[in-house]
């Protein structure tokens, strides 16, 4: 009995190795992804009072735990009844990322036209922005949701071939660090400025080096979000290009000679300004 015992933790500790091992592979596969959905959040959490940043990021962390709760026994029923199906939605979600990278670059050199608006503003009473303060929270989720279904199948295609326990396992860890970790660097990031503010005021003296530290972190807080996006944009064409290489076979062998890493991003550019362009010659025919 007692061999079968240790027979058993002999099993038990081979599969976490396994897990440990294609965790960390899994993780990589989504590191592109995670940019973004890092860049969109960070983005999405700043700009409230100061006192309702942590408050507000911890609700759209209890979403985003629901959002992955949702998505993942759907995503393993498909694996175990329908696996031609995970890759099905691997490259429809490839395709949404590559469409969404070519939009931000779209709109990086054909900036939209914004209406501007000169009637005078009356201040909010508290209800309203509690009101307001809650209408960006959901959108924040429905955004978190949109990005959880992209890294989760993303983390299931590269254990797609593994036993079905492994993928359970692998997948939930991928998803909750992905949230833990994601919206944990939101939080020290929204809180950058509210931490120069404070070594701004923490003595009285003028061009001290805490003010000197202080002033860098309040101005670096814009500078920071603005480069994540540009990072996560980079990183979704490389991401939906990596989906598309390894996934079909006419493009798996598309410029040998060329670095893979290069013919990714290009294959994502192409394919998402294609889906662009779909998108607004069908959204231009509807307006007829």
């Amino acid at each position: 009995m007692a061999s079968g015992f240790f027979a058993i933790l002999d099993d038990v500790a081979a599969l976490l190795d396994d897990v440990a091992a294609m965790s960390k592979i899994a993780t990589k596969k989504t590191a592109g992804i995670l940019g973004d959905d890092l860049a969109v959040n960070a983005e999405k959490a700043s700009g409230f009072v100061s006192q309702r940043e942590l408050p507000v990021l911890w609700a759209i962390t209890k979403g985003s735990l629901l959002n992955k709760i949702i998505i993942l026994p759907i995503a393993f029923l498909l694996s175990a009844f329908l696996p031609w199906a995970v890759t099905l939605v691997l490259v429809l979600g490839g395709i949404y990322l590559a469409f969404e990278g070519a939009e931000k670059i779209y709109e990086f050199f054909v900036p939209h036209e914004h209406e501007h608006v000169t009637a005078d503003i009356e201040p909010m009473t508290k209800e309203e922005i509690l009101a307001l303060e809650k209408t960006k929270v959901k959108s924040a989720i429905v955004t978190d949701f949109i990005l959880s279904i992209e890294i989760v199948i993303i983390a299931l295609g590269a254990v797609i071939s593994e036993p079905l326990l492994t993928q359970i396992l692998v997948v939930s860890v991928v998803a909750l660090l992905a949230t833990v970790g994601v919206y944990g660097i939101v939080a020290l990031i929204v809180r950058m400025d509210e931490f120069g503010t404070r070594l701004i005021n923490l003595n009285e003296e003028d061009d001290s080096v805490s003010d000197k530290i202080g002033h860098f972190f309040v101005s670096a807080l814009p500078k920071v979000i603005k480069g994540l996006s540009v990072v996560g944009t980079i990183a979704l064409l490389l991401v939906s290009g990596g989906i598309f290489v390894h996934n079909i076979d006419l493009l798996h062998h598309l410029l040998p000679n060329v670095p893979g890493i290069i013919v990714e991003f290009l294959v994502g550019l192409v394919i998402g300004f294609v889906a662009l362009l779909l998108f607004k010659g069908m959204k231009k025919l509807f307006r007829k």
